[in-house]
């Protein structure tokens, strides 16, 4: 008899990628609304990606490979 599978979670497949090293990349926070009064230098730090801190990385990774 087939065992069945966990599917992974969808929210998180579109928020977070794998990196080739196995971490996990994610985009920061703050950058959809209010922008007038944030510096230019602020708003170009939050366009890249980040690694995803280490306290998170197992939770985060189960839901996308969906074990």
């Amino acid at each position: 008899m087939a065992k069945n599978k966990m599917k992974s979670h969808r929210g998180a497949m579109k928020r977070f990628k794998l990196t080739g090293t196995g971490k996990v990349k994610r985009n920061k926070a703050y950058k959809s609304h209010i922008l007038t009064k944030k510096t230019a230098k602020r708003k170009r730090g939050l366009r890249q990606a980040t690694i995803l801190t280490h306290a998170d990385m197992k939770r985060i990774k189960s839901v996308l490979i969906g074990k």
